[in-house]
């Protein structure tokens, strides 16, 4: 990598088109390498242009706000995410007063983003609306089921005391805690996707608040389906505990077959989701 980085150093002229072309093509890694004393070298030349108010020209800041489409990101809602945190990176390097410095469209550098993004956060919105909507049609059917279940228990109750007939064997005692949890993280999930559904959807909310409040949804969804099936499952102990009580492995294992399709088919956007959310920042400094 550190050929690649001087092979890039010699193609340019200038250090500052290093870092231009660096940004234009979102390489994170050639841009991380290059330590912040060099970048303090390129704002003479940036506050040379600030200091004669005539000279409307892109600095790196603008060229930060230029869409630049990356396919290996999953969804428009994390491309606009990964395209804050770099305008927000750059931004943290470039000396405050090229923020506003306007180019010879008399944009300023957020201005240029705004306008470039425009078809992103629309697509990024629409891709939120439809995902939490269908994972709020899930979390809403799981509510139903496990809430009936509180209240229709297994084995009946006594007619004397009113209490379950197996409120004393750990089966039963599964079952409650199992359809506690479902109930809560079912209920936990739909709030976050209502949430989701009801936002602004302003340019900042892709940065942290959609993409938590849509981590923590799809996490709690999956306890939810987790926990259902294991108060599924506990019922069925209590039944077939006796007579049949070699078809509950083949039944449990089949009652792990929805959790794990779940997890499955949502883990590499969740993963995605969290690394870009919570894990290291962007061009952060490498050793």
């Amino acid at each position: 990598m550190k050929a690649y980085f001087f092979c890039f150093a010699f193609a340019t002229n200038d250090r500052d088109d290093i870092f231009r072309l660096a940004i234009l093509n979102r390489h994170e890694i050639v841009f991380s390498l290059v330590n912040r004393k060099n970048m303090l070298l390129t704002w003479d030349r940036d506050m040379m242009q600030v200091a004669d108010m005539r000279v409307k020209k892109d600095n790196i800041l603008h060229s930060a706000g230029i869409f630049v489409s990356l396919d290996h990101i999953p969804g428009p809602a994390l491309q606009m995410q990964r395209e804050l945190q770099w305008f927000k990176a750059v931004e943290n390097f470039v000396h405050p007063s090229l923020q506003e410095q306007r180019n010879e469209s008399n944009k300023t550098p957020r201005q240029v983003f705004t306008k470039s993004h425009k078809d992103l956060v629309t697509e990024g919105e629409k891709w939120m609306k439809e995902t939490a909507k269908n994972c709020t049609v899930v979390a809403a059917l799981i509510i139903t089921v496990v809430f009936a279940a509180a209240f229709t228990v297994p084995g009946g109750n006594d007619c004397d005391k009113g209490t379950p007939i197996f409120l004393h064997k750990p089966s039963f005692i599964v079952f409650v805690i199992s359809d506690s949890v479902a109930l809560f993280t079912s209920t936990a999930s739909l709030l976050m996707f209502l949430a989701i559904l009801t936002s602004h959807y302003a340019e900042k909310d892709f940065l942290e608040s959609l993409p938590k409040k849509l981590i923590i949804g799809l996490v709690t969804l999956f306890f939810s389906i987790a926990s259902m099936m294991g108060a599924f499952g506990a019922t069925l102990y209590i039944f077939l505990s006796h007579p049949w009580e070699w078809t509950i492995i083949p039944i449990s294992l089949l009652g792990c077959l929805p959790v794990s399709l779940f997890a499955l088919l949502q883990f590499p956007l969740l993963v995605e989701m969290i690394s870009s959310t919570y894990g290291r920042s962007i061009l952060q400094p490498t050793k």
